[in-house]
């Protein structure tokens, strides 16, 4: 995958198929560090411990839609050749963590990509879902939740065209504005 956020767009399709109703995703910069951490949590229905043990098998998948799993694999590798890592942790009937860190300052950092158009594809394409997202930059944080989005719509789909493109250009700008505040504190 060309950048991380299609990784984290699989990853938010597998919890969908894990039955997860709320996903909670968190994006932290952290420049000084020169870290960039990803953290996607659901409540899906988890993994045992045999099916975490076998997640970077690209054999193995829960999905019946397809016979190999390369999400995981090609995350873990993508982490880990920026110089980070991944983990994902699971309870069975609780749900799933998967947590990446990446080293922004190593050649092999992939780019984050268009990270707001991403987050409201998957929001727009599962409407009854609820999504958290929050973008960490340098301490500072912009926050996006579904539900407050759809208490201000009022009944308005999320689905809508014009509200597809009203939420992608406000996460897009809340985004830019948290990188130029806190690079103006710094």
């Amino acid at each position: 995958m060309n950048d991380l956020s299609l990784h984290i767009i699989d990853i938010i399709q597998n919890s969908l198929c894990a039955g997860a109703s709320l996903l909670k995703i968190t994006i932290n910069e952290d420049t000084a560090a020169k870290v960039l951490a990803i953290e996607i949590e659901d409540n899906g229905k988890g993994m045992d411990a045999s099916q975490l043990a076998r997640l970077d098998d690209p054999f193995f998948t829960s999905r019946t839609t397809r016979r190999v799993g390369m999400g995981i694999p090609l995350f873990r590798q993508s982490a880990q050749q920026s110089g980070g890592d991944l983990v994902v942790s699971s309870r069975l009937g609780t749900g799933t963590k998967v947590t990446a860190s990446f080293r922004t300052d190593n050649i092999d950092m992939p780019p984050l990509g268009d990270i707001a158009n991403s987050l409201i594809l998957m929001v727009s394409a599962n409407p009854d879902k609820d999504f958290h997202f929050r973008y960490v930059y340098d301490g500072s944080e912009y926050i996006f939740d579904t539900m407050e989005v759809k208490d201000v719509l009022e009944g308005l789909p999320l689905n809508d065209p014009s509200v597809i493109r009203m939420l992608t250009g406000m996460v897009q700008s809340n985004i830019e504005d948290l990188k130029g505040e806190s690079g103006n504190n710094g």
